[in-house]
């Protein structure tokens, strides 16, 4: 065993630089065309998204849309893209079109006009249509338009707030769908419908007046999917309190529960056509990702018999994004990683178990043994609750401190996500460094329990900011960190907590990160985007009624409060937390004279898409924490 050198923690020597956290791509999607055996995905390029194509018997894959950038903007995205027979329908950046492009050569053709934005393209089984979430001047709506692009775009669903998922059943005789209203997320109450179409004229489809099969206020539906013989309707439902896959008879009614309770099936739909579950090409098997503390698992369900098995051939991979099935075969595409692996797709044999790997998110030059793996802790907060989260000890293959290591507790957007078991870049840059880091998943976070989850209504600010707390205290009294050099982290939502905390609790941390953090929540009722713009009657209250409320709980109001080293990051063109958020906290940390750093990175929005961005980031974030918690 080689002999580590003493070092202090902090100043560790690491493997991952800046600039190879930059160069990571980003794997968002993928698909199998109809022979089972072509492959596509999405790969995110610094800001541009390209399509890439597997065919079977090529050596090498191939870049499909290198001169366009792939990229729903419905909401927070997703639904980039599909494949039907030989052809790509994908989104483009900026222009709110659908294209299709032959996969075997040939140029790019928009099939519908430009105004609005699109996502979620779903071909009919037949060829001849495609269905997708449309979003204009905050009407949302489900249309269709034939796959040559030949009629203008024909609305089939309309009269909801939200729409997502469509999909046709497989005579392309039925189309399902999910939907919700204000002030509802699509977490904490949607329906699934089914409507009928008329293909009987000389044109597009119309609908019949949908049937509601599921869901509600208090209840959340999530992916549904046809059976093949199309005579049964799959989706997620938290009814019983966890997200459970369900199976209804589509004549009779009758819904078989093909998963049990305690375990999350589903996750929240903070984008479009997010995919935990495919029905495999021989009609009888579903593979599922099943989330237990943190950790996910891939299992293959016996649809007739209700026998649930692990896949054991990715039994090492802990987060899976995204889950599809050939539609032959039996094949299936993951998106999956660990803690100590970053994303990968991998292309599995259920038969003979066999995985190969068809694309990386890095080079994977660093080995596994000079990485954190996490384990998943609970603890103690306020009033005698449970909280959880995931905790990374510092490691290198190089060096060692016999001192305490500082902490970084990191916390998630949403508020209402997880911080699950994958590939962190963020942590792994931190750990390798000899910093400690919890993620924390609060009460209000998913991945437990619909009950859990709904304990962050009306209490956004506060059983945040307590398990943050009692999380980092958690892991200093067990002997695990210094408490004397403890930092709080986050983005988005997180920034918020982060900010709550250094505010109100100003002796917690040694110091706080806070990437685009909301910091008005009456600017975030007003100003954000139509997705979130009633998020806030759920987790603080509705307005007027509220305003008191929502002033404690804006740390633009406080920030004069804030004492310790603070760091804070924002998109110039964000669009969810305007920059006037940051600004105003930072005049606030001026006029107090509190030590503090600011980057405004221009044309980036709500989060870092470009390499110099990222590549930035991390090296400021080193250098303020190296000021001010190492050198103290």
């Amino acid at each position: 065993m080689r002999n580590k050198q003493q070092r202090q923690h902090g100043l560790w020597p690491s493997p991952i630089s800046a600039a190879s956290v930059a160069a990571g791509r980003r794997l968002d999607g993928v698909a199998f065309d109809h022979d089972g055996e072509t492959v596509i995905w999405l790969e995110g390029r610094s800001g541009q998204g390209v399509l890439v194509v597997q065919e079977p018997g090529r050596d090498a894959p191939r870049d499909l849309t290198s001169d366009l950038s792939v990229r729903a903007e419905v909401g927070y995205g997703g639904g980039d893209f599909t494949v039907h027979d030989g052809v790509a329908y994908f989104l483009v950046h900026k222009t709110g079109r659908l294209f299709r492009q032959e996969i075997a050569g040939g140029a790019a053709r928009p099939i519908t006009p430009a105004f609005g934005a699109a996502s979620s393209p779903c071909v009919s089984p037949d060829g001849l249509w495609v269905a997708y979430v449309h979003t204009d001047e905050d009407i949302d709506r489900i249309a269709v338009v034939d796959t040559q692009g030949n009629h203008w775009p024909q609305v089939v669903a309309s009269g909801h707030d939200f729409y997502m998922q469509p999909r046709f059943s497989p005579d392309s005789q039925r189309l399902a769908f999910v939907a919700w209203d204000h002030p509802n997320m699509p977490w904490d109450g949607t329906s699934v419908y089914l409507a009928h179409l008329d293909t009987s004229g000389p044109a597009l489809p119309t609908a019949s007046a949908p049937q509601k099969l599921a869901g509600g206020e208090e209840v959340a539906i999530f992916q549904p999917e046809f059976s093949t013989t199309g005579d049964q309707l799959l989706y997620i439902s938290d009814e019983s309190g966890w997200g459970r896959l369900a199976c209804q008879e589509l004549d009779s009614g009758e819904v078989r529960w093909l998963t049990p309770d305690g375990t999350d099936y589903g996750t929240p739909a903070w984008a479009q056509d997010m995919r935990t579950f495919a029905v495999c090409g021989d009609g009888h098997t579903l593979v599922a990702s099943a989330c237990e503390q943190g950790f996910h698992r891939l299992v293959q369900i016996d649809l007739e018999s209700g026998e649930l098995t692990s896949v054991t051939g990715l039994a090492e991979t802990t987060e899976i994004s995204r889950v599809v099935a050939a539609p032959t075969g039996s094949s299936i595409a993951t998106i999956g990683s660990s803690a100590v692996c970053p994303p990968r797709i991998t292309i599995h044999n259920l038969q003979d178990d066999s995985t190969r790997v068809i694309a990386r998110s890095t080079g994977e030059t660093v080995p596994a043994t000079a990485l954190s793996a996490c384990e998943a802790i609970s603890w103690e907060s306020a009033g005698g609750e449970t909280a959880h989260g995931l905790f990374y000890p510092p490691a290198n293959d190089n060096y060692e401190s016999d001192a305490l290591p500082p902490l970084i507790a990191m916390i998630h957007g949403g508020p209402t996500s997880q911080s699950r078991a994958g590939w962190k870049a963020d942590v792994q840059y931190f750990t390798t460094r000899g910093y400690a880091v919890l993620q924390v998943n609060y009460r209000g976070s998913t991945g437990y329990g619909r009950e859990y989850m709904l304990k962050l209504r009306l209490n956004w600010g506060i059983c945040d900011v307590e398990d943050s707390i009692s999380g980092a205290q958690h892991v200093a009294a067990t002997g695990r960190v210094d408490p004397q050099r403890t930092v709080i982290m986050g983005g988005s939502a997180g920034g918020f907590t982060v900010l709550q905390v250094m505010a109100h609790h100003p002796d917690e941390f040694t110091a706080g990160v806070n990437l685009y953090g909301v910091a008005n929540q009456f600017h975030l009722a007003s100003d954000t985007h139509k997705f979130e713009s009633r998020y806030t009657d759920t987790m603080i209250g509705p307005l007027p009624e509220a305003a008191a409320v929502y002033h404690e709980r804006s740390p633009a109001f406080h920030a004069g409060k804030i004492t310790r080293p603070l760091a804070v990051f924002q998109g110039d063109i964000d669009q969810v937390v305007p920059r006037q958020q940051s600004d105003d906290v930072v005049a606030a940390l001026e006029r107090s004279g509190t030590p503090h750093i600011y980057h405004v990175y221009d044309d980036e929005g709500h989060g870092w898409r470009r390499q110099d961005t990222i590549e930035h980031f991390f090296g400021a974030v080193e250098e303020f924490l190296k000021q001010h918690v190492l050198m103290t």
